[in-house]
Parts: structure tokens; C-alpha cells; sequence
């Protein structure tokens, strides 16, 4: 196969096409999650829940409202699946494996202390099934924990045994998250809520998961670092490619070579922490020249961008960052400071200006600046 030779400005222009950035928006919530895989969940709202946000940058404040996640999830449209919505089709692309851990089959687990621990508890495992029967769908605090072995952890974690419990059924397909009440999951039965799909058989599944994030992705590594919820390296699918100025050869989505040509719209977007654009801490250094980390775990001193700063995203080239913090107590949309990495022309300031006005919108907040 011929290995293709783009310039760094074409990596930039195809990750950003394939992750839904360019000028033209897409059509809706479920054409935007197809496309992108997943949406990620994280807690922190410092704006706005990173799910929401990603789906915002992508649609807009006029295209996209968070009751629209809800009810898609509502509708099983989309799933909740290990701290990610997805479509609900792509279920079938998991349930293989869940199945594989269900058999505890070697290797299904990634860390063998998992099915130990959850052998340790089966009386508690089958204590969740049979009260999800009578009474689901629940939340965990909802469950007793007749754990008999507590779950050791040096971080967070520590102790949370009903939790963890179902973190795990889930990942065997026993148990699924129904909904939300407020921030806390509502479990029930796996067969209640997730989708009727025959499953893919196995030995298809890594390329099918590869060749959906490397279309969300554009270009991307084949191996990268190993990272928890979604890999960042998608194998050998697509097509190989050396990126002008970056070592390495690289796996690139032949949809987006064949879009080369055209020319390339772009415009200004505000992206989470989370983003899957900039996820990739050391691909967004190769390919965007772009130096940035989530700062909300530093001590405030030690922070260059502040608790939650977001990329500011203009054409193919990210920028600067944005911090700011919605207070929905005082109804304002708070700007800190907004971080030049180059000092911003006036039709850059101006296209940040206004998406941050839509970003106000959208969280019905008034704009107050620091």
C-alpha cells in the first residue's frame, strides 16, 4: 500500500473535518454521535458537562440543547456505556466481549484482580440482580452493600464496593445504566435497556472499533499510549501516511484523503477539556503545535490557564485557551481570561467574541468579564 505524504496544515485540516469542526455544522445530536463514536461523561460542570459541551461546539447554541441527550438516551437512541454515550447500535460491537468476561475467559479482564474480587462477592453480585428484578431501576445508594470483601483503592475509589460492583456487571453485560437521577446513575437489568442487536463476532470487533475512531479521528496513530474509556490508537486500518515536520508514520481515514482537494472552511469553537480533538495531549502538540493540560487538579498558584480552561479552536490552528466558570446562582458566564497563545488579529478576537456570546446563549447566562 502507498504510503501517502501530507503537510502538516492537511493533518491539522483532517482533524479537524473528522471531528465535526469545520464550517459546516452538523445535521443533529444522533448524525453527531454517530459520527464522533462517543460522547465522553465526566462530572465536572465548571461550564458545562463535557458531553454537553462537545455537542454544543458541534452544533451550536440554536442547533443543540442538553434535553436533546436526554431524550435520545431516554428513547435508547443512545446508550450509556462505561462513562461514554454511544450509539445504540454499537452496542453489538461490546456484548461479545461482555460475554467473554461473563465466562471469565482469559484475557477478558485487563486487570485479573477483577474477576477475583467479584468471585469474593458474588453473594452481594447476586443480591444487586435479584433487587434490580424486584425493584429496578435503582440507584446505588439505593442497593445495601453486602460486600465481603471491601474494594481497595489509594485513590477515590476506596471502599465503594456497590459501586464498583456495578461498574463491573456492567462491563459483563449483566447490568446497564438506565438513566440518570440527577447526577446519579439508575441501574437495572442489562436486557431491560440495552438494544435486541446480534452481536459482532470477536475476531471482527478491533477493526470495527478502529475504523469508527480513526473516521472520528481523521489521522491518528496506529499504537499510542494506552489510555482508559477509548484508545487514542486505531491499528492498522485506513491508510499509512508521513505528516510533514513529525516523525513516525501515521493511519489516515481515506474518506478525509479523498476531501484534500476541497477547499477548507473553518471557524471558531470553544472545546472541552475532554474534547477528542485535543484529548491526545502529545498528537495535538504534533500536529497543532499546541501545549495544554487540564489544570483543575494543580493548586491554584501553579495553574498557566486556570481550573478549567477550554482550547480555543479558530480554522486549523488552536490558539489560545478560555477560562471561564458559569455561576448559575448570579446567572452570569464569568470570563476570567482569555489566553493568547499568539497575540488574537481583530477577525480572530472577533470570531471568539461571538462564540463566546453563543456559549453564553446557550447556557442562558450573562457575559461578565474579569
Amino acid at each position: 500500500m502507498t504510503t501517502h505524504r501530507i503537510s502538516i496544515v492537511e493533518a491539522r485540516r483532517i482533524a479537524v473535518r473528522a471531528q465535526l469542526l469545520g464550517g459546516e455544522r452538523p445535521a443533529g445530536l444522533l448524525e453527531t454521535v454517530r459520527h464522533l463514536a462517543l460522547l465522553q461523561i465526566d462530572p465536572t460542570a465548571a461550564i458545562a458537562p463535557t458531553a454537553d459541551l462537545v455537542a454544543w461546539s458541534r452544533l451550536g447554541a440554536g442547533g443543540y440543547a442538553p434535553s436533546e441527550l436526554v431524550g435520545a438516551l431516554q428513547r435508547r437512541e443512545l446508550i450509556e456505556l462505561a462513562a461514554t454515550v454511544r450509539p445504540a447500535e454499537d452496542l453489538a460491537l461490546y456484548t461479545a466481549e461482555m460475554a467473554l468476561r461473563r465466562d471469565d475467559a482469559p484475557g477478558a479482564f485487563k486487570y485479573r484482580r477483577h474477576p477475583e474480587w467479584m468471585r469474593a462477592n458474588d453473594a452481594c453480585r447476586k443480591d444487586i440482580l435479584a433487587r434490580l428484578t424486584a425493584e429496578g431501576p435503582l440507584p446505588s445508594r439505593a442497593i445495601p452493600d453486602t460486600c465481603a470483601m471491601p474494594w481497595a483503592s489509594t485513590g477515590w475509589t476506596n471502599d465503594q464496593n456497590v459501586i464498583r460492583l456495578l461498574d463491573l456487571m456492567a462491563a459483563c453485560g449483566e447490568v446497564a445504566v438506565a438513566g440518570r437521577q440527577g447526577r446519579d446513575r439508575l441501574w437495572d437489568l442489562a436486557g431491560r435497556v440495552y438494544p435486541d442487536h446480534p452481536p459482532v463476532p470477536a475476531e471482527e470487533v478491533v477493526r470495527l472499533r478502529g475504523e469508527r475512531r480513526l473516521r472520528a479521528l481523521g489521522v491518528a496513530r496506529a499504537k499510542t499510549t494506552e489510555v482508559p474509556i477509548e484508545p487514542w490508537g486505531v491499528g492498522d486500518v485506513g491508510e499509512p501516511a508521513v505528516v510533514e515536520g513529525v516523525k513516525g508514520v501515521w493511519r489516515v481515514d481515506p474518506a478525509q484523503l479523498e476531501r484534500l482537494g476541497e477547499p477548507f472552511e473553518g471557524r471558531a469553537a470553544l472545546l472541552s477539556p475532554f474534547d477528542r480533538l485535543i484529548h491526545d495531549r502529545k498528537r495535538t502538540l504534533e500536529l497543532f503545535g499546541f501545549d495544554y493540560g487540564l489544570e483543575m487538579y494543580k493548586p491554584a498558584a501553579k495553574r498557566r490557564w486556570g481550573y478549567y480552561a477550554l482550547p480555543i479552536l479558530v480554522g486549523d490552528r488552536l490558539v489560545g485557551k478560555l477560562d471561564a466558570t458559569a455561576d448559575r446562582k448570579q446567572r452570569v458566564l464569568r470570563i476570567n481570561a482569555v489566553h493568547e497563545d499568539e497575540p488574537f488579529d481583530a477577525e480572530t478576537r472577533a470570531a471568539v467574541d461571538k462564540e463566546i456570546e453563543d456559549l453564553a446563549t446557550w447556557q442562558a447566562l450573562e457575559i461578565q468579564r474579569s
